[in-house]
């Protein structure tokens, strides 16, 4: 799949284009075959380890080659879903004997598809992994792409260990960790907490007996979800260290403002719930026989919870909230822009940085006045305040701005709170989507160096900005304090028409509707 932000998604279902820039295809061949202790997840920290969270933004990554069948289709899914970590636009693996084999446990045979590169395909850009030779690799916090050796770190007390969420949840994945559990208790010291990916795994969990062990090893089962993934519950004491399986670690995420997150391998995590410290997962290959799980050649699937869309259907109420709100509305974009810079970030900024989740946001849900209170709250609490008495703001940023999560109300909320453009050295490319999706400017530096021109408090002016933009010119001068400047406009001419009519919502209206 692709990421996008949710306005996106919402006019695709609508019937309208889903628009991408062509990507550069990184092409990665696989060759051999994973060791005992060492399983999917370290193949993407490997990615993680070489291109870092930004190095592979504007790219397809597609996994070719040998070693491709020794992966199935779950292991294929933890690399997939880490993909986006890397910044890539998407990851993609053959469908092939292990793709059918998956959909026919699943008695969806018949949906299968073989697809595959063409027989001498080539790529934009290519790297290698042997998978034989990979070691557990951990990130440490609090970035994804912090990874080094798990025996490089090995021996921190570790307080809380979770396995499961979006990533790392799978029926392989939760009986690897039950199998290694079986009759031993984890650590005294550490809390362990299991998230199946679905009520489907938690089943079948179920009949291998899976769920017991794990119980019985002093586990906590919750409820399928993203949980302490986004701060939802689960956030780890102040100061304590928190091993998980999960994609992300950026700072705060877990819900606990100096969060000390880990990410690793079930294997990682079920080794440091049995010790109490970081431990390299082969350690235990004295006491445990490592367990080689294999996807059941039937899942059991029990669709009798499902309600599926029928006629009937149509004619149910939807009953909204008090926080279920309408989208603000949004002014179209003026002839001139002048703004105060109230917030200077840095590098690597991310979607939680900018808004968080977490139990006092989340069920605020589409009331956009009441979450705007707590955009940039970890960096700066003053952040709302601070933009309504000035009015017309930008914010200034570094590399990566607006990493992580595609979660749109990091550029709605900025944009109810009258931020009218950011200017930085480098844009996440789903954020930078969204940013024009809800009429913010997403401006970068043509000169990178003009970064240090800018303090909080500086005036910004954007002259003739409108025309500029309506005449497609890529170079946007800028007044700061009274200096001119260069920012760079790298948009569509789509786009272009999003931010002029002050956003991509605007905009379809005014297609729409009767002139």
């Amino acid at each position: 799949g692709i990421g996008a932000g949710g306005l996106d998604v919402a006019l695709s279902m609508a019937g309208y284009p889903y628009y991408l820039n062509c990507p550069v295809v990184l092409g990665v061949k696989l060759t051999g075959k994973l060791p005992d202790w060492v399983s999917a997840k370290d193949v993407i920290l490997e990615m993680l380890r070489r291109y870092g969270v930004k190095g592979c933004v504007g790219k397809v990554v597609e996994y070719y080659g040998p070693g491709v069948k020794n992966l199935s289709a779950t292991d294929r899914e933890t690399i997939g879903n880490m993909g986006t970590e890397l910044g890539a636009t998407s990851s993609i693996f053959p469908s092939d004997d292990n793709t059918r084999s998956y959909l026919e446990a699943q008695g969806r045979g018949d949906s299968w598809v073989e697809l595959s590169a063409d027989n001498g395909a080539g790529y934009d850009e290519y790297a290698e992994i042997n998978l034989s030779s990979l070691e557990p690799l951990i990130a440490c916090p609090s970035s994804p792409g912090n990874v080094v050796k798990v025996k490089d770190v090995a021996g921190i007390k570790v307080d809380q260990v979770i396995v499961g969420s979006s990533v790392n949840s799978s029926f392989r994945d939760l009986m690897v960790v039950a199998k290694i559990l079986e009759g031993r208790h984890s650590y005294s010291h550490t809390v362990f907490n299991i998230n199946p990916g679905s009520r489907q795994v938690l089943e079948n969990v179920v009949l291998k007996k899976g769920e017991l062990s794990l119980l019985k090893a002093g586990a906590r089962i919750h409820e399928p979800g993203c949980l302490g993934c986004i701060g939802m519950g689960q956030a780890p004491g102040t100061g304590q260290v928190s091993l998980r399986t999960f994609p992300r670690n950026f700072p705060g995420r877990s819900g606990t403002r100096d969060d000390k997150v880990y990410l690793c391998s079930p294997e990682t995590a079920a080794a440091a719930a049995l010790k109490g410290v970081i431990t390299d997962p082969r350690d235990l290959a004295g006491d445990v026989k490592y367990p080689r799980i294999k996807d059941p050649k039937k899942y059991f699937v029990d669709e009798t919870s499902i309600v599926f869309p029928s006629d009937e259907l149509r004619k149910t109420e939807v009953i909204r909230g008090p926080n279920i709100k309408p989208i603000p509305r949004l002014v179209p974009l003026p002839e001139k822009l002048e703004a105060v810079v109230v917030l200077k970030v840095g590098d690597n900024i991310s979607t939680d940085t900018i808004m968080p989740a977490g139990n006092k946001i989340l069920p605020l849900r589409s009331n956009i006045e009441a979450i705007s209170e707590f955009i940039y709250s970890q960096l700066d609490p003053d952040f709302p305040r601070e933009c309504k008495e000035k009015g017309t703001v930008v914010v200034i940023g570094g590399e990566n701005y607006g990493q992580g999560s595609s979660r749109e109300h990091a550029a709605l909320g900025p944009r109810y709170l009258g931020v009218c453009a950011k200017i930085v050295k480098s844009f996440a490319r789903i954020h930078k989507a969204n940013l024009c999706n809800w009429g913010i400017l997403p401006l970068t530096f043509k000169d990178p160096s003009d970064y240090e021109r800018f303090t909080k408090g500086s005036r910004v002016v954007f002259p003739d900005v409108r025309k500029r933009i309506y005449e497609g010119e890529k170079e946007i001068p800028a007044e700061v304090d009274g200096y001119p400047i260069i920012t760079v406009l790298d948009v569509s001419g789509r786009q272009r028409k999003h931010l002029l009519a002050g956003g991509n919502l605007n905009f379809v209206k005014q297609e729409i509707l009767p002139k």
